[in-house]
């Protein structure tokens, strides 16, 4: 029992006798399962070849998915712009979910409203919901613009948010010339980085479509980063210091590395950093526009090419150090700035961190998954380190991306034994762990059911989760490290390499049977 003197946490607690009669009363009570040997038959059967290939034959079900959806992605990108409000025309229920996302993640205040609509709505139409939702917003919040997307409800029933904007502001409920950029995102097409890209494409859009009269391509000197969904707010640091020791002006089109890591100093910042309004209306004059993500920004690429007449250079994202370096010197080769020393000796220790580390890195496999340029640019590295990728998954990618990765793949003595998977979820995954084990499984924090399946059929079944990626729940201040340029090289190697050595550590600490080789320095 729990009393005043003892205090327990859950874990301990729930393991005492009369927590273990009381969950077993109900057990027995209510959930009419099946008895226990049956169920270790049917688990042993689902770490079979023979459930495997039942479970590639799934059409029409998707169990454990490896991705979120459109809007989630929208509030990432419109809360990166300065004393912006992200708004989503649809139910309340989704933008909590959106808000607890990323609250656990970041470990953060996500700000975010909804018009919270409820079934008259889904069927006379939202443009109620928004008249007053916009209203009470701007009062409420005073955001310097609010920047709309949609959940499936709205979508489904067709709402028309450009004429919903509109007659709110043609009956006054917000000024006329209220910037309200918006994007539709449903949620039961693409991603949450499709959201990401469909939300910036209606920003810059909003702000530059209407006014490239006077624009002239490279007159500000600068050159525009866009970042994609990102989550390790490392990376737009990283980006920008880079930058800045180059000496390059620079313009970040969403950048939430400060709303989402705001200092505890007994003042809350509602809106904190990003990009500012007139920072948008100038980006059309950069020398041009990078991005970092290339495989998920089509809408945008296609905006910032055919309206600002950028050439968009193609580049991988800069991860590892090839492509880290491709990265600079395209960048050199635009504006004519130098890459600096301090570079060339950031990358030298990056090369350091690889000598040091591959011996332990080499030949050990790995299975991944997660959004499609991040996980290629895992692969990057893993190649880099001589380590062999077996299992690629992006439940989330297209097959144009599978046959760059392949292309990688190929391209590399490392990568002759991994395989590519296009669409599929993490039950797929689960199953390839079991059939054909990797040494590691990298990943988010979902990824931490298969290490616990594994584990149950048997310890030396256990696939051991490195997480890397998003969202990362049941760990803290992850989100602040970096995983992009010779920074990032250096921290994802760290992670590997410790990875594999804690591993050592726990398979040889048997005392006098495996202990030889609990060796002290690694």
């Amino acid at each position: 029992m729990q009393t005043a003197d003892t205090i327990k946490p859950c874990y301990p607690l729930f393991r005492d006798d009369d927590y273990k009669e009381s969950l077993g009363n109900k057990k027995a009570a209510f959930e009419e399962g099946h008895a226990a040997d049956t169920v270790w038959e049917t688990f042993m059967w689902t770490t079979t070849a023979e459930y495997q290939d039942l479970n590639f034959q799934r059409e029409a079900l998707t169990v454990d998915p490896a991705k979120a959806c459109q809007p989630l992605g929208a509030v990432l990108c419109a809360s990166g712009f300065h004393k912006t409000l992200p708004y989503v025309h649809g139910s309340q229920g989704c933008v909590a979910y959106f808000r607890t996302y990323f609250n656990r993640h970041f470990k953060e205040p996500c700000s975010c409203v909804s018009d919270s609509m409820t079934e008259d709505a889904a069927v006379f139409g939202g443009q109620k919901n928004m008249f007053d939702g916009l209203a009470n917003a701007k009062a409420l919040y005073q955001p310097d613009m609010i920047a709309v997307s949609t959940t499936c409800m709205a979508e489904v029933i067709g709402d028309d948010l450009n004429a919903f904007i509109n007659n709110s502001k043609k009956e006054g409920h917000i000024p006329q010339d209220y910037p309200v950029p918006f994007a539709h995102t449903p949620s039961f097409v693409g991603s949450h980085t499709t959201g990401w890209d469909n939300m910036e494409e209606g920003i810059l859009r909003s702000f530059t479509l209407n006014s490239m009269e006077d624009k002239k391509v490279g007159s500000n000197g600068k050159v525009n980063i866009v970042p994609g969904f990102e989550t390790y707010l490392g990376n737009y640091r990283v980006i920008k210091r880079m930058l800045s020791e180059m000496g390059v002006g620079h313009t970040l089109l969403s950048d939430p590395s400060e709303v989402f890591d705001t200092p505890s100093d007994g003042e809350f910042r509602m809106y904190s950093g990003g990009t500012t309004i007139d920072e948008i209306k100038d980006a059309p004059n950069a020398c041009t526009t990078f991005l970092m993500q290339p495989t998920q920004l089509e809408k945008t690429r296609k905006f910032v090419e055919n309206t600002w007449n950028h050439e968009v250079p193609k580049l991988n994202i800069p991860m590892g150090i090839d492509w880290t370096d491709a990265f600079l010197m395209k960048v050199s080769e635009i504006t004519g700035k130098a890459i600096p020393e301090s570079l060339e000796k950031e990358r030298g220790r990056a090369m350091d961190v690889l000598a040091d580390s591959h011996a332990w890195l080499h030949g050990k496999k790995f299975a991944l998954y997660g959004d499609p340029d991040f996980v290629m640019g895992l692969v990057k590295i893993l190649l880099e380190c001589g380590a062999e990728p077996t299992h690629i998954l992006s439940n989330n990618a297209n097959k144009r991306w599978g046959k760059a990765m392949q292309k990688l793949l190929d391209d590399s003595p490392f990568g002759v034994n991994g395989k590519v998977y296009v669409g599929n979820d993490l039950w797929h995954l689960r199953s390839l762990c079991f059939t054909d084990k990797p040494d590691f499984l990298i990943g988010n924090s979902y990824g931490k059911y298969i290490q616990r399946d594994t584990r149950y059929k048997g310890e030396a079944f256990e696939v051991p989760l490195i997480r890397l990626g998003f969202p990362l729940f049941d760990r803290h201040h992850l989100h602040r490290q970096t995983t992009m340029g010779y920074e990032g090289m250096i921290q994802v190697v760290t992670t590997l390499t410790n990875a594999v050595l804690e591993q050592l550590d726990k398979e040889t600490i048997g005392m006098g049977t495996t202990d030889y080789n609990f060796d002290l320095i690694r």
